[in-house]
């Protein structure tokens, strides 16, 4: 039987072994509406007996020698890297990614296995000063159980990135992936993590929708909520979370805005914008959803990028289709709604504008001004609303007047111009001279504003932070004595 044989996993979760339920759901592929597999649908019953289970099996995991889990850690990506194919091909079928863009997926899910290895050997506390003669530190000690939910828009990495280092530091963790791609989100990760030896019960993996995720929020052997997805989505969480003391991770939405200064090299920054929209389809939420564009060069901004989206098609990925589906009927309406309400508002269609079945077409919006739905709303489709600005105060306010605030990029001929003039320009990441999309493992994420909680995921000291508890410990050598 080949690794991820659909017979191992077809109409059953992962608790540390294969369980069948009573009801299963069908994995759709969006770009052909063909049912390509059957996932369990799990309950809220099935999520509580499973997170009993890995608080039992946490225990003994924290225990094992940090070498020990790295270790495990370095085996699980091997075995992604062997089978890349296997997992971009079903970030193909099922997420509707293109091909580019589910290898590069696959490659960033090793990396931060890889990058999860490392970190279970990190430093873990310091030595403190103290005023009495004693030993004073501060260690991290692990949480226990972590709940990740995750989306589907990138569900290898947007999986992987709180997966790994969770365990890595000696949590247990039980994941909740989006119903729409339970399979590259979930199931895939179970499998690799059994194959590298992860105990059973430290990882768990349970498909459904709302009631298992309210259950997983809900539920008080989880101080640790890691959620990826939207924004009003993550106000819920973020609510209940707070009402039991709960910590949670909110990487949300965004509406990032490309800043291109009358200096800049238009056709380079029209590549760079025509990247920024129409990688996956826009749903990313990194996606640059505003184009701010000096006055100086804005209609030949316009009519480059507008041109490069013409020459996007969207179809079949498996065909070679630079642009995928949208993930369902839902988002698509969505899109469509957004640019028939920003036209109607007075923009033009420079570009696209339609779609056929799930496939929307590359669209470019000119002269839409911030009082137009395209430049209010995250859009998540393959939408570029064009905005022109004529002085640096006027573009302030501009990139202010969105409550999300994940990525910025700017571009221009004067680097050190342009990060001067991103201080005035609150975001969590800055790109100066690319656009907004960039994810690496060993960097910082998140956004502040209505995009999330800051910086939770990346890189050695947030992963720490944010899966880990901070306890002070003192040791001397007799018991103190006190005048009671």
């Amino acid at each position: 039987m080949t690794f991820f044989d659909p017979q191992t996993w077809d109409g059953r979760y992962f608790d540390g072994s294969w369980v069948s339920t009573p009801d299963t759901a069908a994995v759709v592929s969006p770009s052909t509406g063909e049912t390509i597999g059957r996932v369990a649908a799990a309950t809220a019953a099935d999520l509580d007996r499973t997170v009993k289970a890995a608080r039992r099996a946490q225990t003994a995991w924290a225990s094992a020698p940090a070498e020990e889990r790295a270790a495990v850690m370095r085996r699980a990506a091997a075995i992604i890297e062997e089978n890349t194919e296997t997992l971009a091909r079903w970030l193909s079928d099922e997420a509707g990614s293109a091909q580019g863009k589910a290898h590069f997926e696959a490659s960033l899910v090793a990396n931060e296995f890889h990058l999860a290895a490392a970190t279970a050997m990190m430093p873990y506390g310091q030595l403190l000063r103290s005023a009495r003669p004693r030993l004073s530190l501060s260690r991290r000690r692990p949480v226990g159980v972590v709940g990740v939910i995750s989306p589907f828009n990138f569900p290898g990495i947007l999986s992987a990135r709180s997966i790994a280092p969770a365990l890595a530091l000696g949590n247990a963790v039980v994941l909740k992936p989006d119903p729409r791609t339970s399979v590259s989100g979930g199931l895939f990760f179970a499998a690799v993590l059994e194959a590298a030896g992860v105990p059973a019960g430290v990882f768990s993996v349970l498909p459904g929708g709302v009631e298992v995720g309210s259950a997983l929020v809900d539920h008080p052997a989880v101080p640790i909520i890691s959620f990826t997805g939207s924004t009003e989505a993550g106000r819920i969480i973020g609510a209940r979370a707070g009402q039991l003391l709960k910590r949670a991770h909110l990487e949300l939405g965004g509406n990032n805005a490309l800043v291109v200064l009358g200096d800049v090299d238009v056709a380079a920054a029209a590549s760079a914008g025509a990247w920024g929209s129409f990688l996956h389809q826009g749903q990313i939420c990194m996606t640059t959803g505003r184009h701010l564009v000096h006055d100086s060069i804005y209609d030949e901004y316009v009519e480059t990028l507008s041109a490069k989206a013409a020459a996007l098609p969207a179809g079949d990925p498996s065909t070679g289709a630079p642009l995928g589906p949208i993930i369902d009927e839902r988002q698509r309406d969505k899109i469509n709604a957004i640019v028939r309400e920003t036209v109607d508002a007075g923009a033009r269609v420079t570009a696209g504008g339609g779609y056929d079945r799930l496939f929307f077409e590359a669209t470019v919006l000119a002269d839409v001004t911030p009082e137009h739905a395209a430049f209010q709303k995250e859009i998540f489709g393959p939408v570029a609303p064009v905005t022109r600005f004529s002085s640096v105060d006027e573009l302030v306010d501009l990139v202010n007047a969105s409550d999300y605030g994940l990525s910025l990029g700017i571009l221009a001929k004067d680097a050190f111009r342009a990060y001067e003039l991103a201080d005035r320009l609150p975001s969590g990441i800055l790109h100066i001279n690319d656009q907004t999309v960039d994810d690496e493992s060993q960097a910082p994420f998140g956004g502040v504003g209505a995009s999330g909680t800051g910086a939770r995921f990346g890189g050695h000291e947030a992963n720490i932070e944010a899966f880990t508890e901070t306890q002070w410990v003192t040791m001397q050598a007799d018991v103190a004595t006190y005048p009671f």
